[in-house]
């Protein structure tokens, strides 16, 4: 068995590798988001733990701050202090693969990456938005050559392409939900 840490592991985590309040608030969105996702999945009947899930979410940006100082990539780091810390590969997936998943999308055999890749591009910021609003903002900042604003379209169609995959399989539409007082809900 490995270490599943708590939310309050997780946040004294982000104490001792100085994570900003803004990339705090980004992962707490993050996790609700992922949350929500793995606790609807396990309602239908998807082989989850959602702790696993929270934990990954939370800890998805731990080394953003290192990497912004220092350069290097924060997944990779992430997924490196994550195993280092806790010793558990299936959260340190969740972090490695946050920015990108290089096989086909499965989301009943890769639960946990999916649904943090998913989840972290549904929230800008600290607001739970569409993910055609997060990469609108992902062009806008980032999009400054021919070959980065490719990158950033493959990544969008990934991430719809996630999205669809869980929304078929939890028979939701999850680009439906918004967060309202901390929570997912339904827009209307």
């Amino acid at each position: 068995m490995w270490m599943v840490p708590d939310e309050t592991l997780c946040r004294e985590l982000w104490d001792t590798y100085d994570m900003p309040a803004h990339i705090r608030d980004h992962s707490e969105h993050v996790a609700i988001v992922a949350g929500f996702i793995a606790e609807t999945g396990a309602h239908n009947g998807m082989d989850v733990d959602v702790p696993s899930v929270i934990a990954s979410a939370l800890l998805h940006d731990i080394a953003k701050s290192y990497t912004i100082t220092h350069g290097g990539n924060h997944s990779q780091l992430g997924a490196s202090i994550v195993m280092d810390t806790f010793g558990n590969p299936h959260i340190a997936q969740g972090i490695l693969h946050h920015v990108h998943w290089p096989w086909h999308v499965d989301v009943d055999a890769w639960f946990l990456p999916l649904s943090i890749i998913y989840a972290d591009k549904r929230v800008m910021h600290d607001s739970v938005v569409t993910i055609d609003e997060r990469f609108d903002d992902l062009y806008v900042r980032y999009g400054k050559t021919e070959q980065i604003r490719q990158r950033i379209h493959e990544s969008y169609l990934q991430a719809v392409a996630i999205e669809t995959a869980f929304s078929r399989r939890m028979g939701i539409a999850l680009n439906a939900y918004s967060l309202d007082s901390g929570r997912m809900v339904q827009r209307t």
